[in-house]
């Protein structure tokens, strides 16, 4: 496979993904009680930003992805902020992604003895710029459910401009993330090949049950459809529980050769209409799922909603093994 993920795959696999950013955020008292969620801290402290990202590389992490899921356009200028301060505001989120990376590259420090290999500082590291649906803007639960519907023509005006600044701020790729909605999804293929067909992307539905998206639509006939997108460079799933995640990988991969990517949440039950969440029922984690995952076809990993630092460290040594290397508050340790 050609393009970043194919490279970076090549280079390393299975990928890891950074974990939650707005967990991570509200135990650096970040205020995310509105309808920008943790994109609210893109204003607020970007420096908290920059210091979960930053907390990721260090966990292990290959991709961060930028906090923009909530950060669109008409999310700003709904709280009365104009369309130059939104723009600013999505690329200082690739800005604080970008510049992390590159601190914690510059941090690692060059192997004691020569020919000795290091895999922090050879591990592939990218910056994947979030593009969340339209219903993390009605903020309302909505990508949860896909019960919304606009023309392709509506999704394509409330999408543009905001891939067009996380290209412009330099991410490697974009995340379509979290999309409930094949119609939306068509929309965005559309915009991907017709105006931003020199970046890639990945497809991450949110799905009903392990078989359908949140509209209803069937994962095979949709994951069959990206198979022939040459800019959707992975295809999975996101924002599901942890026990759905091994079948829809099955499913994914009767439909398609691509890389999988796949990220649940912790397992911690969320609750839309009051969002609020209950304790994982289970007791399983990413890192004791991530075997049979890998063995089904997933080659990118992730956590969703409430995974910290801790879980992409642990998921690192499962993927990795014990010579993953990371460092934490200037300490080396061994992961």
């Amino acid at each position: 496979m050609n393009g970043i993920l194919g490279t970076a795959l090549a280079a390393q696999s299975p990928l890891l993904v950074d974990g939650a950013m707005a967990t991570e955020l509200e135990k650096r008292g970040v205020d995310m009680a509105n309808a920008l969620w943790s994109a609210m801290a893109l204003i607020r402290d970007p420096q908290a930003v920059h210091d979960v990202h930053r907390s990721y590389f260090e966990a292990g992490a290959n991709i961060a992805i930028t906090n923009t899921y909530q950060a669109n356009i008409p999310g700003f200028e709904r709280i009365g902020l104009t369309d130059d301060e939104a723009r600013r505001l999505i690329t200082v989120a690739v800005d604080e992604a970008v510049a992390a990376r590159d601190d914690y590259r510059s941090s690692v420090p060059a192997p004691a003895m020569e020919n000795t290999s290091d895999d922090r500082r050879s591990r592939p590291l990218l910056v994947a710029g979030s593009v969340g649906p339209y219903g993390a803007f009605l903020a309302d639960g909505s990508e949860y459910t896909g019960g919304y519907s606009l023309t392709d023509a509506e999704y394509r005006d409330f999408h543009r401009e905001r891939m067009r600044v996380l290209a412009d701020a330099g991410v490697d790729l974009f995340a379509f993330e979290t999309m409930p909605n094949m119609a939306e999804v068509q929309a965005l293929v559309g915009l991907l090949n017709d105006e931003f067909s020199d970046m890639e992307a990945w497809m991450s539905f949110s799905l009903r049950d392990a078989g359908h998206l949140c509209d209803g639509t069937a994962l095979d006939e949709a994951t069959a459809a990206l198979d022939r997108v040459p800019g959707i460079s992975a295809i999975g799933v996101n924002c599901v529980p942890l026990e759905l995640v091994g079948d829809a990988i099955g499913c994914i991969r009767s439909a398609t050769s691509k890389p999988i990517i796949v990220y649940p949440n912790n397992g911690d039950i969320y609750h839309p209409g009051t969002k609020t969440w209950t304790p994982n029922p289970s007791g399983l984690s990413l890192a004791q799922l991530a075997p049979r995952w890998i063995d089904a076809g997933a080659s990118i990993h992730r956590g969703c909603c409430r995974t910290t630092p801790a879980d992409i460290r642990n998921l690192a040594a499962v993927c990795h093994g014990p010579s993953v290397r990371t460092q934490t508050s200037g300490r080396e340790t061994l992961s």
